[in-house]
């Protein structure tokens, strides 16, 4: 299979630079990272694709089974490492993609050599001392609820995550998004990510890895931000100045700062 067809993979920025690899969340594509690719593309060769089900990627290549897991996602990612020949390369996942970037840097440890983490959330029910943010109750609600009507989920849902209310273009934006990808397809999504639980993978990362969670996030609410940083070892973990669960839209100044400083460490 052409990989790089299957996932709709974009190579843009300095092509001697070290590799970045932007993977986006849930319901969306890798256009939502297009105010994060100017502020890399200078110096680092910039890597963009769309999980299957997502954007312009390859919708013949999906499997329920495959894609019942993380594990499925992360294979992707390491599929598409291999087809570019990455090494050493630093995976920035959005949301459920941290966990997917976790997940991929231990089936190819050679392929991905740091991590940043944007709102991510390695559970997001909440377990006996563990806030993730949502009971058990809340999670089956809103699964039901995109099972049932996937469209007007995606307009109930949609602002309420990208949060900001004062600039309702960023939860329009993402609505459209939403609605733009295939239903069927997102609905396993939807059911892989809510569901998952990747609180025990997070101990055996060991890269450089940079959390980044937002002051104000219904999703990723900051107690999750920081179990993420206490359970990575030598981890960074940078709280932004933002609102909402997508700071690379919202936020994307303060965003590619904390980004492109750490980037700059690892040099």
């Amino acid at each position: 299979m052409d990989i790089r067809r299957r996932n709709n993979v974009t190579v843009t920025g300095n092509p001697q630079g070290p590799a970045v690899v932007l993977a986006h969340g849930f319901g969306c594509d890798q256009n939502m990272w297009r105010l994060t690719v100017p502020a890399l593309a200078e110096e680092y060769r910039v890597v963009l694709f769309d999980y299957v089900g997502a954007g312009r990627s390859d919708l013949s290549a999906f499997s329920q089974d495959r894609y019942a897991t993380l594990g499925g996602y992360a294979q992707d990612v390491v599929e598409v490492c291999e087809a570019l020949d990455l090494r050493d390369a630093v995976f920035v996942g959005h949301s459920v993609s941290s966990m997917i970037g976790v997940l991929a840097a231990g089936l190819a440890p050679e392929r991905i050599g740091a991590l940043v983490m944007v709102a991510p959330s390695p559970r997001y029910v909440d377990d006996a001392d563990y806030r993730g943010g949502f009971s058990a109750e809340d999670i089956d609600e809103l699964l039901e609820s995109l099972e049932s009507n996937y469209l007007g989920w995606s307009a109930a849902m949609a602002p309420v995550i990208m949060g900001n209310a004062e600039r309702p273009e960023l939860g329009e934006e993402l609505k459209n998004s939403f609605c733009a990808t295939d239903p069927d397809m997102a609905r396993v999504f939807a059911h892989t990510t809510f569901l998952s639980d990747s609180r025990d993978d997070l101990k055996g990362v060991g890269v450089p890895t940079l959390v980044l969670e937002c002051a104000q996030d219904a999703i990723a609410p900051r107690e999750v931000g920081a179990f993420v940083h206490h359970a990575i070892p030598g981890s960074t973990l940078v709280t932004l100045d933002a609102t909402g669960h997508c700071p690379h839209l919202s936020a994307p100044e303060a965003t590619n700062e904390a980004i492109t400083t750490f980037l700059a460490g690892l040099r």
